[in-house]
């Protein structure tokens, strides 16, 4: 079945040609009513998510290895069981999607949010891997409607490492709260657990020694670097991040503290390298883009960017990219030059820098493409 489906994509798959330096190319556009709703890169690979269509049953992540054959997860057909296939995702679902190139031996990570029912709200967390392509559940992560339970924080993954944080929200009092008179302090939602999770072939998650609740999270090689979620929930129990907790640098098979950094603002975005963690935070006086030496958390530099920058960040070698609305910015780590490396046609997914490589995918005029261009030294 898979090779079936691969041979039938290749007829609507248009690649173009490589990417030279400074100028944007289209890597890959879609068929013709096709969107694609999340996108990731680890090195010479790339991933996306497209929802099914009236043309097409099933939803696929698409894997391509640059200059090879793309292939596409989970496996489908009477023998495989998935929820993956048939779920529906409306556009403004959100879709998590993390990508490890693992030396070569992709393993891919998604996640689908269902949130019709009137009394519980949940994420699956799936994944499968090029060499075992049959979906894998790892988690339901669910709370209910009125905001206890679990909540999923982030997902990333690069080099050898796919991860995925929890929250776990609860009633301050519950047995108080459920009272009458009900009681407002009581009802007030606290954050009281939750960690982050190493997922490894099909092998059951492990949770990362010392690491909290997070929500958000940045990996590069065997680190991460997360936002630690704030003591006290939103009123509808959507954890939030902490303004007065240092961001932590973990090693993710260990568990072993790389870096702490105390920030001097509420951040909302983090983005780390081998020698970099960047930070996006907000202040008073607007939006603040910091980065920090990323093993011993020295500040290095910091600076205002535009109030309509959006919370996301990807970092390289030495460079860090942000978008402001549809233009997408470049920061050299050393000068501190910004310069403007392109301009999306519509909101860009997944936003990313593998290498000297910075791609995204983006939807217009009824087609998904992913769109790349080369950062110049």
């Amino acid at each position: 079945m898979l090779l079936g489906a691969l041979a039938i994509a290749a007829t609507v798959v248009h690649v173009h040609g490589s990417v030279r330096a400074g100028q944007v190319q289209t890597l890959y556009t879609s068929p013709a009513h096709q969107r694609i709703q999340a996108f990731a890169q680890d090195g010479d690979l790339l991933a996306w998510f497209e929802p099914s269509t009236k043309t097409r049953a099933c939803n696929l992540v698409w894997v391509w290895q640059l200059g090879h054959g793309k292939e596409t997860l989970p496996a489908q057909g009477p023998s495989f069981h998935n929820v993956t296939c048939l779920w529906q995702v409306p556009p403004a679902s959100p879709v998590g999607l993390a990508l490890a190139s693992n030396a070569g031996a992709p393993e891919v990570l998604w996640t689908l949010r269902e949130s019709a029912s009137r009394v519980i709200s949940f994420d699956y967390v799936l994944g499968a891997t090029l060499a075992d392509p049959s979906e894998r559940r790892f988690q339901q992560v669910a709370h209910a409607r009125l905001g206890a339970g679990l909540w999923l924080g982030g997902v990333a993954g690069g080099g050898t490492s796919l991860l995925y944080s929890v929250v776990d929200v609860q009633y301050r009092d519950q047995v108080a709260c459920l009272s009458t008179p009900k009681s407002a302090h009581a009802c007030e939602l606290d954050v009281t657990g939750g960690g982050i999770y190493r997922i490894v072939g099909r092998k059951l998650p492990t949770a990362i020694k010392g690491a909290g609740p997070a929500v958000g999270l940045a990996v590069s090689g065997d680190d991460v670097a997360y936002l630690r979620a704030a003591p006290t929930a939103h009123p509808d129990g959507q954890p939030m991040v902490a303004s007065d907790i240092a961001v932590e640098v973990r090693n993710v098979r260990t568990g072993a503290l790389v870096a702490s950094i105390a920030p001097d603002t509420t951040p909302v975005a983090i983005g780390l390298s081998g020698s970099v963690l960047a930070m996006l935070g907000s202040t008073p006086g607007g939006l603040v883009l910091s980065w920090y030496a990323r093993d011993t958390g020295t500040p290095l530099h910091s600076m205002r960017v535009g109030k309509t920058t959006a919370p996301e960040l990807a970092v390289g070698k030495t460079t860090i990219v942000y978008r402001n609305g549809l233009t997408i910015r470049a920061v050299d780590v050393q000068t501190h030059r910004v310069r403007t490396i392109a301009k999306a046609a519509a909101t860009p997914i997944g936003l990313s820098i593998a290498g000297d490589r910075v791609a995204w995918a983006e939807d217009v005029g009824g087609r998904g493409r992913i769109r790349a261009v080369t950062v110049a030294p």
